[in-house]
């Protein structure tokens, strides 16, 4: 798939995903949310706002493309990346949550919830996984 120019200049990658700079704070990561296409940006922000519900402290942060949302000095809980079909949630201490989300991966720290264009986000459900994900050790991916 070719890359496409958003009228702002962002540039979509491979499966629709913004090209982000990297970042840290909330202002790259809102950048990323804002640039999700159609569909995917709906979701994205879905979510974002279950997070910052949930975990008011949350730290943000952008790296290769794709948001990341963690607790200071206890690491990365979350992660998301727009796919052609779905938003690849990933649990990066998934692994632990109790019951894990539904993806596996060849890390088993890691699970991943794949989001469908037309899927219904069981929002108490992720609520639950987030805050489980924000109280347990994260990882130190940077």
């Amino acid at each position: 798939m070719p890359m496409e120019k958003m009228p702002d200049g962002t540039v979509l990658l491979t499966g629709g995903n913004p090209q982000i700079a990297k970042g840290d704070g909330r202002d790259p990561v809102r950048a990323y949310l804002d640039a999700m296409p159609g569909w995917k940006g709906e979701i994205g922000r879905h979510l974002d706002a279950l997070i910052l519900d949930e975990v008011p402290e949350v730290t943000q942060a952008v790296r290769w493309n794709s948001p990341f949302y963690g607790i200071e000095d206890n690491g990365w809980f979350l992660s998301m990346h727009c796919m052609s079909k779905y938003v690849k949630v990933t649990w990066l201490n998934g692994g632990d949550l109790d019951p894990p989300p539904p993806e596996g991966s060849k890390y088993p720290a890691v699970r991943y919830s794949n989001i469908h264009e037309h899927d219904e986000i069981d929002d108490d459900q992720v609520r639950t996984w987030i805050r489980q994900a924000a109280e347990l050790p994260g990882d130190e991916t940077f």
